[in-house]
C-alpha cells in the first residue's frame, strides 16, 4: 500500500552550494532505553535546533551525519547520490555491535539496480491477492488466541497471549515454517535485534541459528514447492535470477520485521491506546475509524530506539543548509519526522481526524519502503479490532508506569501489557 503525497513539497536544495553552513560539533549519542512511549529528547532537541547535526553513537568508527526534518528525510532517503550499499565493508558508528542482516546480500544494504530485481522478486508474495487470502486467516489466528486469554481469566498478559504469538504466527505461515518451530523463530528473532554489548555473542548464535533454519526451509522448498515467501524465493533462485545466498537474506529480513517488530509495534499501540480513554472509546464506538486510526497510530509510537541503516553520501550534497561531502555517513531519523510540526501540526497528540497522517515514514520512504508495510496494516488493524470486539471494557490492569518495556533492544515495545476487562 503506497503511502500518501506528502502534505508539502520538499524543497531541500539538491545541488552543494556556497549557503552551505560549517559543520557543527559532533554530539555523542547513546541511545538509552526511554520510559514506555517518550519520544528521545535528543530528537526532539535536534528537530527545533538543528536539524542536520552530525553524532557519534556507541559502536563503530567515527561520525555520521543524522538528518531530523519530514522533507530532509525524504530527499536523503530517494535521492540515489545516498547509498546504502557503501555501507558495506566500513567500519561505521552504529547501536550494536553486530549487524542485523547479512551485508553480503539481501535487500538492505543494496541500492538499484540490484535492489530493483530483488525487490521485484520479494513483491510476488506480498500482492494484494496474498494479503487478501491471509486476513481471514489473521482474524481466525486472532480470535483463537483471544479464546484462550478469555479462558485464562482476568488479568491477563495481552504481549503473552496476542501480540507476542501472532504475528510470529502469521509470518510464519506466510514464510511457510512448521508450526511446531513458531516458538524456537521468536526467541531467535528476539536475540537478533539486542542491542547492548553484553548480547553480542547471543546476537550471533541467533543469525547463524536463523541462517541454518532459513537456508533448510528453501531447500525443503525446491523439492515441495507451495504459495509461500519461502517457496517464491526457492522458485526464483531456481530459475537463476537470485542466488541462494540473496534468498536466504531476504527470507531473513522479512522474518525480522514480519515477527518482532511487529509483536512489539502493535504491542506499543494498544498501550497507546489503552492510555488514551478517549480515543479508545471513540474507536469502540466508530469500528469504522479503525484503518484512519491505524495510520495514526503508525506516526504517533516510536516504534525504535534511535536509529537504522545508514547510507554513505556518493558525491558532495547539501542537505537543509548543511554541506555533507562525498563518504560521509548519513542516519535519517524516521521517528524525529514523523513529530516534525511543519508536517504534523500538535505532533504529539495522538488524533484520529489528523489530516494527511498516512503520509508519515514509519514505514521509509524512497526504494527502501517497506514491502511488508500493507501486512503490518492489516496486522494491525486485525489485533485492534478483534481485541475492541471481543473485550469492548479492556483497560489497563495496572497503573501506566507500571508496565515493564524492552531495554537494550532496537525495536521499542512492552515487554508485558497486564489488562481486565
Amino acid at each position: 500500500m503506497p503511502l500518501d503525497p506528502a502534505p508539502t513539497t520538499p524543497t531541500t536544495p539538491t545541488t552543494p552550494s556556497a549557503s552551505a553552513t560549517p559543520a557543527p560539533p559532533v554530539r555523542f549519542w547513546p541511545v538509552e532505553d526511554l520510559p514506555a512511549l517518550d519520544p528521545d529528547p535528543l530528537l526532539d532537541e535536534l528537530l527545533r535546533e538543528e536539524p542536520v547535526a552530525r553524532i557519534k553513537l556507541p559502536y563503530g568508527a567515527g561520525h555520521a551525519w543524522l538528518v531530523t526534518r519530514y522533507e530532509d528525510v525524504r530527499f536523503v532517503t530517494s535521492d540515489p547520490r545516498f547509498s546504502r550499499e557503501e555501507v558495506v565493508g566500513r567500519d561505521v558508528t552504529a547501536m550494536r555491535p553486530v549487524p542485523v542482516a547479512s551485508r553480503t546480500a539481501g535487500l538492505q544494504y543494496i541500492d538499484p539496480p540490484r535492489h530493483t530485481r530483488l525487490r521485484r522478486v520479494v513483491a510476488r508474495a506480498f500482492t494484494g491477492r496474498s494479503m487478501r487470502r491471509l486476513r481471514p486467516l489473521a482474524e481466525r489466528r486472532a480470535a483463537g488466541l483471544l479464546d484462550g486469554m478469555e479462558r485464562a481469566g482476568a488479568p491477563a498478559d495481552l504481549m503473552e497471549h496476542l501480540h507476542g504469538p501472532f504475528p510470529i504466527a502469521l509470518i510464519r505461515d506466510f514464510l511457510g515454517v512448521d508450526e511446531k518451530d513458531w516458538h524456537r523463530w521468536a526467541e531467535t528473532g528476539e536475540a537478533l535485534l539486542s542491542a547492548g554489548a553484553d548480547s553480542e555473542e547471543r546476537a550471533r548464535e541467533a543469525a547463524r541459528t536463523t541462517r541454518a533454519r532459513i537456508t533448510e526451509l528453501l531447500r525443503q522448498r525446491r523439492t515441495e514447492p507451495r504459495e509461500d515467501l519461502a517457496g517464491v524465493l526457492a522458485q526464483a533462485a531456481a530459475a537463476g535470477e537470485i542466488t541462494d545466498d540473496e534468498a536466504v537474506s531476504l527470507a531473513i529480513a522479512v522474518q525480522v520485521s514480519g515477527g518482532h517488530a511487529v509483536r512489539n509495534n502493535s504491542g506499543s499501540m494498544m498501550y497507546a491506546l489503552l492510555t488514551h480513554p478517549a480515543q479508545l472509546d471513540r474507536l469502540r464506538r466508530e469500528p469504522e475509524l479503525l484503518p484512519r486510526a491505524v495510520e495514526e497510530l503508525f506516526r504517533y509510537v516510536p516504534h525504535r530506539n534511535g536509529v537504522g541503516i545508514p547510507r554513505i553520501a556518493t558525491e558532495d550534497v547539501e542537505v537543509g543548509g548543511r554541506l555533507i561531502r562525498a563518504g560521509d555517513v548519513v542516519y535519517n531519523a524516521y521517528l524525529a519526522a514523523n513529530r516534525d510540526p511543519e508536517v504534523f501540526p500538535d505532533p504529539d497528540a495522538l488524533d484520529f481526524d489528523r489530516r494527511g497522517a498516512a503520509a508519515h515514514v514509519a514505514f521509509g520512504h524512497g526504494p527502501h519502503h517497506c514491502l511488508a508495510a500493507a501486512m503490518a496494516r492489516m496486522e494491525a488493524e486485525v489485533m485492534i479490532g478483534s481485541v475492541l470486539a471481543r473485550f469492548p471494557g479492556i483497560r489497563l490492569a495496572v497503573p501506566p508506569e507500571r508496565v515493564e518495556f524492552q531495554r537494550q533492544g532496537l525495536i521499542r515495545g512492552p515487554r508485558a501489557l497486564p489488562v481486565t476487562w
